[in-house]
């Protein structure tokens, strides 16, 4: 747990010193960098996606956990946390950024939350008390929010309490199980994660009409587990 308040604290610092810059630079160049984020996003989550060793499975378990999802309504949910949120700091004044403050926390908790680092760090920090992982990718998500911070605004510091839930949570639950979680089962969601990461980069890159409810997809990550109980390796 120790590794998860320092990333936390990292996405806390590197947003708020990236929202202090946000009103000195232009719309045009926040757009730029908006874009930036969008590929290096893609990026991240190709680089995860190709390491799955059984493609049958991340394609049902995507299905099933965005089936899952959609009846759920997580996609919803986040976003209604992000609009209470927004309401309580900024008692609805005119200047609270409107949509951009929900999209802001919607994507940096979805950034942050995951993808390979976040899944294999809460579980080797779990099963093995190894938190080298998690230390680096606090290290990366500092720089990350910094530039979120400064193209989205203040929704991306409210998603620290987003990963300081989720990612403990997934530590926590690593530690129960043990090494009872098969590594195969480790690969195939941190490949379900990149799988919902380039999604994610879609919707940063205006690349659709509508946006992916990428959020309604995080079930799929925690199918890999059930799929190789049925189906060990």
């Amino acid at each position: 747990m120790p590794a998860v308040l320092v990333n936390t604290a990292t996405v806390l610092a590197g947003s708020l010193i990236g929202i202090l810059f946000r009103n000195r630079l232009k719309e045009s160049l926040r757009d730029a960098v908006m874009k930036a984020l969008g590929l290096c996003t893609l990026l991240i989550g190709i680089s995860s996606a190709i390491k799955t060793q059984e493609l049958l499975c991340v394609i049902l378990c995507m299905v099933l956990g965005t089936v899952l999802g959609e009846l759920l309504r997580i996609d919803d949910g986040i976003e209604h946390a992000g609009d209470a949120i927004k309401t309580k700091l900024f008692k609805g004044r005119p200047d609270s950024g409107g949509s951009s403050f929900t999209d802001g926390f919607v994507s940096a908790c979805i950034l942050f939350c995951i993808g390979s680092m976040t899944i294999v760090g809460s579980l080797e920090a779990g099963i093995h008390h190894d938190y080298s992982i998690i230390y680096a990718k606090s290290m990366l998500d500092f720089v990350s929010s910094m530039a979120f911070g400064a193209a989205m605004g203040f929704g991306v510091t409210c998603s620290a309490a987003f990963v300081l839930v989720f990612q403990g949570a997934l530590t926590l639950l690593a530690g129960l199980l043990g090494n009872a979680l098969a590594e195969a089962a480790v690969t195939e969601m941190s490949a379900v994660g990149g799988v919902i990461l380039m999604g994610m980069a879609l919707n940063m890159l205006g690349c659709t009409k509508e946006r992916i409810k990428v959020a309604n997809m995080l079930p799929a990550v925690f199918l890999p587990i059930l799929w190789f109980a049925l189906f060990p390796a």
